[in-house]
């Protein structure tokens, strides 16, 4: 199911935590909603679950519209909240039975699907454990199970590795990477390399604004914008090559990088590229030129330039 998000607006209090954002995700994508902590991610989220109704503009899960299908959608929707919410006195096994009765499965279906997800998200060692004796990771786990039961089409992550360790995370990474293959994912994180390693899109938002939406690829190329290049030239004297490179009409910047191999960082200026001058220039002057790389832009580069005021 496609998810279209028109023109949303919500408010608290004077605060605007969405701020008339418009998207929409395609059935079948993982889209990667990243921003500060405060941007207005949760807020879009649970707008889309129906937890919360939005002040402004629409939303729409397939053809149903959140102000008139709200027990429909949530049908189609798992959800599993940035905190977690769990029943830790219960057995996982129990609490699976219990959510998948609350989420309206068949009785008859009810064994079978517990046995689904218990498989799917690999807490078959676990499972007749008390929620409270399990590790982070494995409550996490948990989470995605009691999101999955009902068998959704969507599936819609809070900060899904919030206080869980590096071995966890990239569990839990391949747990979502796997799942997305059969679900429309929305996954939020204020962790970069969180929706870069799990997500086909990316999505940032800033103070209630969507600042960025494209693949890591795309959007390293509209901040980007111009050419960054790494150059190495030998057989001339450093400070002459740092000023002939500056000379150059297509060059806006020149940096170095490392002054004992003669290494500079040449930044072309909008629209151009510095590389045929660059060879031209060794060619001309009789140095020799022994690397020439592309820079590529840092997503962390792509965060801060959208999200700095």
């Amino acid at each position: 199911m496609n998810i279209i998000v028109e023109n949303l607006t919500k408010t608290y209090g004077t605060q605007k935590a969405v701020d008339n954002i418009s998207f929409e995700v395609k059935t079948g994508e993982v889209l990667g909603f990243l921003g500060p902590n405060g941007a207005g991610k949760t807020t879009t989220m649970k707008a889309i679950t129906t937890f919360l109704i939005p002040d402004e503009g629409n939303i729409t899960i397939g053809n149903l519209s959140v102000y008139e299908h709200q027990e429909e959608i949530k049908k189609h929707i798992g959800y599993l909240p940035e905190n977690n919410p769990l029943y830790e006195d219960m057995p996982v096994l129990d609490y699976l039975h219990f959510v998948a009765n609350i989420e309206g499965v068949e009785k008859s279906k009810i064994l079978d699907k517990v046995r689904e997800v218990v498989n799917i998200c690999g807490i078959e060692g676990e499972k007749h454990k008390k929620i409270n004796e399990l590790s982070k990771g494995f409550k996490q786990r948990v989470g995605l199970a009691q999101a999955l039961i009902h068998d959704p089409e969507i599936l819609i992550l809070d900060e899904p590795t919030t206080g869980l360790d590096p071995n966890q995370i990239i569990e839990i990474r391949e747990l979502i990477k796997k799942i997305g293959k059969e679900k429309t994912v929305i996954l939020s994180s204020h962790i970069l390399a969180e929706v870069e390693a799990t997500c086909d899109r990316i999505m940032i938002i800033n103070e209630g604004r969507i600042v960025a939406d494209g693949t890591s690829k795309e959007l390293r190329k509209q901040a980007q914008g111009k050419e960054i290049l790494q150059v190495t030239i030998e057989d001339g004297d450093i400070n002459e090559i740092f000023e002939a490179l500056q000379k150059l009409e297509e060059t806006e910047m020149v940096d170095f990088i490392d002054k004992s191999s003669a290494t500079f960082e040449v930044q072309s200026k909008k629209e151009k590229s510095s590389r045929r001058a660059i060879f031209d220039l060794c060619v001309q002057k009789g140095w020799k030129l022994t690397q020439m790389a592309f820079v590529e832009t840092k997503l962390e580069d792509v965060f801060r330039e959208v999200t700095m005021n």
